[in-house]
């Protein structure tokens, strides 16, 4: 019964994530706003250094968690020497749909992760992101209600 109920928990919080990211985006197909999801936690946790990769990765629900982890290299790091690469692993991550603008999906996810973690743990992310990097990250501290 305990198993049910936390698979039942890990389900719904990552329905409410693409939900949230539907709304944010203004999309209606949940599965292209999974896969611009993934991506984009995906070029995040690659443009992190390890350490943090692994911070940012705790902090998000059980599920969402797994499928940031998947595939990753540890000892690989992404080298950002502009932002258009971080951009290209996004559109990579939605099969180059012409319709996405990986930047506007950058920006909502990043806005995601602003309204559900902490602004201490936003700035030490927004930090450890490449500068050509940060102005994509919010810049105001609203909040969801916890």
């Amino acid at each position: 019964m305990c198993l049910s109920h936390d698979l039942n928990n890990a389900l719904q919080s990552t329905q409410n994530w693409i939900s949230d990211l539907m709304w944010r985006l203004r999309w209606h197909d949940r599965e292209r706003v999974y896969q611009a999801l993934i991506a984009t936690l995906h070029a995040l946790r690659d443009f992190l250094d390890r350490d943090e990769a692994v911070y940012m990765g705790a902090q998000l629900p059980t599920l969402l968690r797994g499928f940031y982890y998947e595939g990753w290299h540890p000892g690989r790091r992404a080298i950002a020497t502009n932002r258009s690469l971080f951009l290209d692993r996004i559109r990579d991550g939605v099969h180059r749909d012409p319709a996405v603008d990986p930047e506007e999906v950058a920006r909502s996810v990043l806005g995601q992760l602003a309204d559900r973690l902490s602004a201490a743990e936003i700035q030490e992310a927004k930090a450890a992101t490449p500068s050509v990097l940060h102005d994509l990250w919010p810049c105001s501290d609203r909040r969801l209600p916890p």
